[in-house]
C-alpha cells in the first residue's frame, strides 16, 4: 500500500493556505467556504513523524463524514461536501491525488476551548484522579479503576491552539466562552456522546471518551472539525474490554507503544519508523473505518 499523502512541502497551487495542524491542511476556497484536506501525517507525543500512515486520511475524512450526517439531527454542522469535483480551483491531477481527503465547510469561528467528554477514566484523566480524586476539578466518587465507566458522562475541557492543551475547570471554560454558552454546549456534547455511544456499541466499539469542536456561523452554533473518529476519540474493542487495564484503543497507539520502546527523549526530530509498525497502524484505522462506516477503503 503506497498511498501517502503528508502535504508538507506539496500543496495545491493557487489556493491560500490559512492553517496547517499536525494532521489537517486548511485553504480559503471563498468567503463562505474553506477546503479542508486531511493528511496521512501522524504524531505522537506532540511530535509529527517523518512518515505517515497510509490511507489515514481517507480513514479520518470517511469518519466524520459519517457522524455529522449521523447527528444532523442534534446539532448542525460545517460539512458542506466530501467531492473534490465541487473544489472546482483544483485541477484533475490534485483532484485525484485529494479524492477522499477533502471537505469543503462553512467557515465558522470556533470556540477557544476543546470540549471533551469521557464516560470512561483513563489517559490523563486518569492520572489526575489518582492524585486528586478530580478530572479538570470535578469531583469523582472514591474508588475508580483504570478504564472503569463513570457514573455519568462528564465534559472536561482543555485549551487549544498551544503546544500541550492544558485541562480547565469548567468555570474556567464558562469565563473563556460565556456562562449561557458553556451549559449550551456542556449538554450538547453530552447529548452527542451518548449519541455515539448508543451506534457504537452494536458494533462491538466502547466509547471512552472524545473531543468534539464547535464555532458560531451567523449566530447558529456548529459541530466542526471533526467527530468521532479515531484521532479525535479512545474507543475500545468490547471484546477487549475490562476494568484495571488500558484496553487497545482504534488509534495509533500502536505507534505510541512502539516508540516508548526506543531510546528517544520525544522531542524533535522523530525517529524512523519501522515500516511493520505503520502497516499495523494502517490495519488499524481500516478496520474501526469499516466497522463504523460499513466501507472497507481501499488504495486507489
Amino acid at each position: 500500500m503506497t498511498d501517502v499523502y503528508l502535504g508538507r512541502e506539496d500543496r495545491p497551487t493557487g489556493l491560500e493556505q490559512i492553517a496547517s495542524g499536525k494532521v489537517r491542511d486548511i485553504y480559503a476556497l471563498d468567503p463562505e467556504h474553506l477546503l479542508f484536506v486531511t493528511t496521512d501525517r501522524v504524531s505522537a507525543f506532540d511530535v509529527v513523524m517523518n512518515e505517515g500512515v497510509p490511507m489515514k486520511g481517507r480513514v479520518l475524512t470517511a469518519i466524520a463524514a459519517h457522524w455529522f450526517d449521523q447527528t444532523r439531527d442534534l446539532v448542525p454542522n460545517h460539512l458542506v461536501s466530501t467531492s473534490v469535483e465541487d473544489a472546482a480551483v483544483l485541477d484533475s491531477a490534485w483532484q485525484d491525488r485529494l479524492r477522499g481527503r477533502v471537505m469543503i465547510v462553512k467557515r465558522a469561528t470556533p470556540d477557544p476551548i476543546e470540549w471533551v467528554v469521557r464516560g470512561h477514566i483513563a489517559g490523563s484523566g486518569w492520572k489526575e484522579y489518582q492524585a486528586t480524586q478530580t478530572i479538570c476539578g470535578i469531583q469523582l466518587p472514591a474508588g475508580l479503576s483504570l478504564a472503569e465507566e463513570l457514573p455519568e458522562p462528564i465534559v472536561t475541557p482543555t485549551t487549544k491552539h498551544e503546544d500541550h492543551d492544558r485541562p480547565l475547570t469548567p468555570a474556567q471554560a464558562a469565563a473563556l466562552v460565556g456562562r449561557e454558552r458553556w451549559e449550551h454546549g456542556e449538554a450538547l456534547c453530552l447529548e452527542l456522546f451518548r449519541r455515539g455511544r448508543e451506534e457504537l456499541a452494536p458494533l462491538g466499539l466502547r466509547l471512552a471518551d472524545t473531543k468534539f469542536e464547535l464555532g458560531v456561523r451567523a449566530g447558529e452554533v456548529l459541530l466542526i472539525d471533526e467527530a468521532l473518529t479515531p484521532d479525535s476519540s479512545r474507543m475500545w474493542d468490547e471484546a477487549g474490554y475490562r476494568v484495571g487495564i488500558s484496553p487497545p484503543s482504534f488509534d495509533k497507539q500502536i505507534l505510541r507503544d512502539w516508540l516508548e520502546t526506543l531510546d528517544w527523549d520525544k522531542e524533535y526530530p522523530a525517529p524512523p519508523l519501522d515500516p511493520a509498525i505503520v502497516e499495523r497502524v494502517t490495519a488499524r484505522y481500516l478496520e474501526v473505518c469499516e466497522r463504523i462506516t460499513g466501507t472497507r477503503l481501499v488504495s486507489p
